[in-house]
């Protein structure tokens, strides 16, 4: 095919042609062009011959499918002849009949199953018709043999045309991978712009809290939020106090209680039980309850551990225990107390914490303190951007022109007197 190309471009080497990058996909697409010219034109006698071999064989299995026997033949060449004739030629048929292509590769392709239809089927039910048909089949062989010589002939020339078109389609990418990286290359350094813009919009913005904060500082304001944590660090110390008062009581009790409520259960006393159980859910619930509630509970609740405990079904087992059931009616009026307490501090406690929380000062503080978080996220996904697009920057620098230099030397080993110009200079 190398020198088919030679002398249909003339005998004597060309003056070089310069091509720039721009111009490689009409080069390319004008060299597949001449490549696919070439194969058209080796193949088209070997490919007349196959087509012209292919009628012969059709007639000829045509002609034995309507044959007369020798009638000097012996019968058992006759049984032979009479049962593979049909199978041959059905076999023959149905690898003939199939059309053969126009385009070359299409065509080499359906010729070799053809041929390699007719291949087995004159192996197979064939060789019992060599003796009856010898002849025929003598020509039917020589059909085969014919196409096969031209589908070789074929061979060489469509293995070089695939090289070509290979090479040519690894030459199409090379050339879209380094236009691909020019232009990117070029694009990266408005991208770089923007991306340093930002960078700079939100340094600038990071100094302007900074300053802002320092400010807020030294503002004369920061007295009152300070008296306003003290307060609050005061009510919460307090809470906290009457808070292990309150759990104290209540757990004490709730643990003679739970002893009651077996003794209640244990002695069929559903009213008792319903009682206490009551007392217990208001003792462990973890909302504050009721004080009055809570008081009205407790003075029937005790009175029945109280009895429990004179009767010596109960065993108090520390002072603690001893402490509430010596005086219900002190530990009611105390656990009482101690509830509507926390309930005071609580709201005491929500007042403050609402008025610490909603002070414009702290407020603006608390501001600036969130919008500074997110700006130095955004600023540290920028710079990591733009670490990225300049290590991007850098390899592609130097992948560009090793792209090119094997574009070049692959465009100018399939042409020689082709030479491509291309600018390698890039931008910084």
């Amino acid at each position: 095919m190398h020198e088919f190309i030679k002398k249909l471009f003339g005998g004597k080497r060309p003056a070089a042609t310069t091509i720039t990058l721009d111009s490689v996909p009409a080069w390319i697409t004008e060299r597949e062009n001449t490549t696919r010219a070439v194969l058209c034109s080796e193949t088209e006698e070997p490919i007349r011959i196959i087509r012209n071999a292919a009628a012969q064989l059709q007639l000829i299995v045509n002609t034995l499918a309507g044959a007369g026997h020798d009638p000097l033949l012996h019968p058992k060449l006759k049984s032979i002849a009479k049962n593979s004739l049909p199978l041959f030629v059905k076999a023959m048929n149905a690898s003939l009949v199939k059309e053969l292509p126009e385009d070359p590769e299409e065509f080499y392709a359906a010729a070799v199953e053809c041929v390699k239809g007719c291949v087995n089927s004159a192996r197979g039910q064939g060789r019992y018709l060599q003796a009856v048909f010898p002849e025929e089949m003598k020509c039917v062989k020589q059909g085969i043999d014919a196409m096969g010589r031209e589908i070789n002939s074929i061979t060489g020339s469509i293995v070089q045309y695939k090289k070509e078109m290979q090479e040519l389609g690894t030459i199409r990418t090379l050339h879209e991978t380094v236009t691909d990286l020019k232009t990117d290359f070029l694009k990266s350094a408005d991208r770089d712009r923007r991306i340093s813009e930002r960078i700079s919009g939100i340094t600038k913005r990071l100094e302007t809290i900074e300053n802002e904060e320092l400010a807020l500082e030294g503002d004369e304001r920061q007295t009152g939020i300070a008296a306003k944590r003290e307060q609050l660090a005061r009510i919460a110390q307090a809470l906290d106090e009457v808070g292990r008062s309150y759990s104290a009581h209540s757990m004490t009790a709730s643990h003679v209680f739970r002893k009651a409520e077996k003794i209640a259960t244990r002695q069929h006393h559903p009213a008792e039980i319903v009682t206490i159980n009551h007392a217990m859910d208001l003792l462990s619930n973890h909302d504050v309850p009721d004080a009055d509630q809570l008081g009205e509970i407790l003075a029937a609740a005790c009175p029945i551990a109280e009895k429990m405990i004179a009767s010596g079904d109960i065993i108090l087992k520390n002072k603690e225990e001893r402490a509430v059931f010596s005086d219900i009616l002190l530990f009611c009026t105390t656990i009482r107390g101690s509830c509507r307490e926390l309930v005071a501090r609580e709201e005491e406690y929500r007042k403050a914490e609402e008025a610490l929380a909603t002070d414009p000062l702290l407020m603006k503080t608390g501001s600036l303190g969130r919008e500074k978080a997110q700006l130095k996220s955004m600023l540290e996904k920028e710079q990591s951007a733009r670490r990225e697009l300049g290590e991007w920057r850098v390899k592609t620098q130097v992948r560009i022109p090793v792209l090119t230099e094997e574009l070049r030397k692959k465009i100018e080993g399939m042409e020689e007197n082709v030479q491509i110009q291309i600018d390698d200079r890039l931008p910084l």
